[in-house]
């Protein structure tokens, strides 16, 4: 059965060790909205600065602590795990950063938008991950389906497309079918995401924004499954690397929304990465490759493809 598949999967981790892991996250985000973000403001990067040093710092001592708990193998695979998906999650940045431009939202508001996409984002992790641990287990053969759709993902990667400087959310169908049932406001009612208008419960465009945050998000959460899953089938080593990745992503979106589009590189190498996790899953009957080799790979081409970007807009300025 599918559901003592997963059953099995998560209890394979002690609940305490759940039980904290969770714990600790809600703190943090009732922390970070409730606290610090009382009152809507635009993030300044100083402070988004500080945040991803915060986040990048909470998920490498939690790879410190896996380490000391499962192990070299467990650690390696954690931080593997974290690596992909905090690259693969810059195109997140690149979304964001259109639709926030098609609907005209303010960057006060945001923050307020992306903490709610990104918790959805979350649980959406969480739920194909576990979805992905139980079809593996019991149709093994998925695993060259996962593989060769990495491939695919890869060299569509690496391939030139059109440009994507433009997004129409309004031919998003979830956009479309909201719209159908219920009314939306012409204008924005400040950090809202519904207001009322002569008696008229009416949802405002910052909520058709976050729904179109939280359908590409389910997009891409598709497309994170396989990268992960060959990583790691331990539930609680990949869906927690991937719930530190994708967290850190408002702060680096705050951080690197002016520098994101000179990564020109960064597709290039996650296109690597892609064909090469992908490669690593179809040949895993006759090839075996250590997680320690797999993490050298993804930590040298995410850094090659950095440094290749940074090289490459210093290079007109000297000629």
């Amino acid at each position: 059965m599918p559901l003592t598949c997963v059953v099995l999967a998560v209890t394979a981790t002690p609940w305490w060790a759940w039980t904290v892991f969770f714990v600790c996250i809600a703190l943090l985000l009732a922390l970070d909205l409730g606290l610090i973000r009382r009152e809507s403001h635009p993030v300044p990067m100083g402070e988004a600065l500080k945040w991803c040093a915060v986040w990048i710092s909470l998920a490498l001592g939690f790879n410190a602590l896996v380490w000391w708990w499962r192990g070299d193998e467990a650690a390696e695979q954690f931080l593997a795990g974290y690596l992909v998906e905090l690259g693969m999650s810059v195109d997140n940045l690149f979304v964001f950063l259109l639709v926030f431009a098609w609907f005209k939202v303010k960057p006060a508001w945001q923050h307020r938008v992306l903490f709610w996409g990104i918790l959805g984002a979350v649980i959406m992790r969480g739920a194909f991950i576990l979805a992905g641990v139980s079809l593996l287990q019991r149709f093994h053969w998925i695993i060259y389906l996962f593989g060769a759709f990495l491939v695919f993902t890869g060299v569509r990667l690496a391939l030139p497309k059109k440009s994507t400087a433009e997004i129409e959310p309004e031919k998003n169908p979830v956009v479309r079918l909201f719209r159908r049932f219920f009314p939306v406001a012409a204008e924005f009612d400040g950090p809202k995401f519904f207001t009322r208008e002569n008696g008229l419960r009416l949802a405002t465009p910052l909520f058709l924004a976050l729904l179109v945050v939280e359908t590409t998000d389910l997009v891409f959460a598709l497309d994170s499954l396989p990268a992960v899953l060959a990583i790691t089938t331990d539930v609680f080593v990949a869906l927690t690397s991937n719930i530190f990745a994708v967290l850190g992503l408002r702060s680096l979106y705050f951080a690197l929304s002016g520098l994101m589009p000179h990564f020109r590189f960064l597709k290039a190498g996650l296109a690597v990465i892609m064909v090469f996790v992908g490669i690593k899953m179809l040949a895993a009957p006759w090839i075996s490759v250590s997680t320690a080799l797999s993490l050298g790979v993804i930590g040298t081409v995410l850094l090659l493809a950095v440094l290749a970007s940074m090289i490459s807009q210093k290079t007109p300025a000297q000629g």
